[in-house]
């Protein structure tokens, strides 16, 4: 008997109520959250990349919130309260920051 591991996949996502944290559902069936503030210090698009090279990224993003979130198939292309919206979040990407 040869036994198949499958590595988690996600399957469903939304933001929380309060727009804090979004929650994400693997095929699996795990539940996992991710504070919005850890997406927005974990976002890899261009802008911020640069941003943190010049010193120039905030440590904190106290009180951010998830205001969109656009599916791209691979990823997640999510937007912020302050006004950020450029972070494609690769589902791969989303389970790690959760831990997974």
């Amino acid at each position: 008997m040869t036994m198949t591991l499958v590595a988690p996949t996600v399957s469903e996502y939304e933001a929380s109520d309060d727009l804090a944290t979004l929650l994400v559902r693997t095929a699996q069936d795990n539940a996992l959250r991710v504070p919005a503030e850890t997406l927005r210090l974990s976002c890899k698009c261009a802008h911020c990349t640069r941003a943190r090279f010049d010193g120039r990224f905030p440590e904190t993003f106290p009180g951010i919130a998830i205001t969109e979130i656009g599916d791209l198939g691979y990823g997640l292309n999510i937007a912020f309260s302050d006004g950020h919206n450029r972070g494609i979040y690769p589902k791969t990407y989303l389970l790690s920051l959760a831990g997974r």
